[in-house]
């Protein structure tokens, strides 16, 4: 084993901070292996120390590079191995995983070094409970994607062209409709609950969205409940899970259920009229005081206005 090297496995997506974060931990030195774009290459030069790069895949699906992923990951022998949670990254990871005699382990929350491996926090049961694990030999983990890394310097993209699975082919492409960018990349966002009194309302909390640069989520009840926002835009245990810089709560009363979609937050700030919501006793700033009067007076604050 090369005690000096994790390895991060990139599935076409520009978004790695979070993988290489994750990976650092675990060795000194980060390698990425991307399968897709010369775009994903690119991003992962700079954040990663190393890149290889297995070449456009054109009209063959991601998944169909399982078995070269696997070999070339294998053969360095690395300490550790992280990858997305995204159902791509999930098929190479889970081949890389076989290749290594190793299971795979989601929803990681933290990984700490150990002498004979690693030991790892993930949730399990839908978030509603954490598990430490110890993983003697090669911790194969898929962990949030993070963000896409800031513009700097890069390591140079090593092409190591690699032959896909045969006769497997993309047939046609049908992109989901989305609302807005992606909240799994997104460094700020501003998530609204229950606490709003009318869809038309929303212009109040997009206003301030849109100072901050941030993205629009909610809780459970304005997008299935009511249908105010997207279902796409939902936190919470059986929504999206972020992991943003910023994370604005506002009308959330902060329940279990919608909290565990932003454990990765970095620092969370909420408003709310209730001086005794959970959320208060989750968050690192709380105003306890009226949406209608709160965010307005930041949004303006911050040179924005609805």
């Amino acid at each position: 084993m090369n005690s000096n090297q994790s390895w991060v496995v990139v599935a076409d997506e520009p978004a790695v901070t979070g993988l290489v974060t994750t990976a650092r931990e675990l060795a000194p030195q980060v390698v990425a292996v991307v399968v897709g774009s010369r775009e994903a290459a690119d991003a992962a030069a700079r954040a990663a120390d190393r890149v290889v790069w297995l070449g456009e895949p054109g009209q063959v699906p991601v998944e169909a590079y399982a078995a070269a992923v696997a070999d070339v990951v294998a053969a360095a022998a690395p300490a550790a191995v992280v990858g997305a949670t995204s159902p791509a990254a999930r098929a190479l990871l889970g081949a890389v995983a076989a290749r290594l005699g190793a299971p795979v382990l989601s929803n990681v929350q933290q990984v700490e070094a150990a002498a004979d491996g690693a030991v790892v926090t993930h949730a399990v049961l839908g978030g509603l409970v954490e598990h430490r694990t110890g993983v003697a030999g090669v911790p194969v983990l898929a962990v949030d994607a993070g963000a896409v890394p800031a513009d700097g310097p890069a390591v140079t993209v090593e092409e190591a062209p690699a032959t896909p699975f045969a006769g497997v082919t993309v047939t046609q492409v049908r992109p989901r409709e989305r609302t807005g960018g992606d909240l799994g990349s997104a460094r700020t966002v501003v998530a609204i609950g229950r606490g709003l009194r009318a869809e038309a309302d929303l212009a109040i909390v997009t206003a301030l969205t849109e100072a901050l640069g941030g993205e629009l989520a909610c809780s459970r009840p304005l997008a299935e409940g009511v249908d105010w926002v997207s279902k796409d835009r939902y936190i919470g245990i059986s929504g999206q899970r972020v992991s943003p810089d910023l994370y604005l709560a506002i009308g959330i009363s902060g329940q279990l259920q919608h909290m565990v979609g932003v454990r990765g937050a970095g620092t969370v700030v909420a408003i709310n009229s209730d001086k005794d919501a959970p959320v208060f006793a989750q968050c690192d700033y709380g105003i306890v005081g009226d949406l209608y009067d709160v965010v307005p007076a930041l949004t303006a604050a911050l040179g924005g206005g609805a």
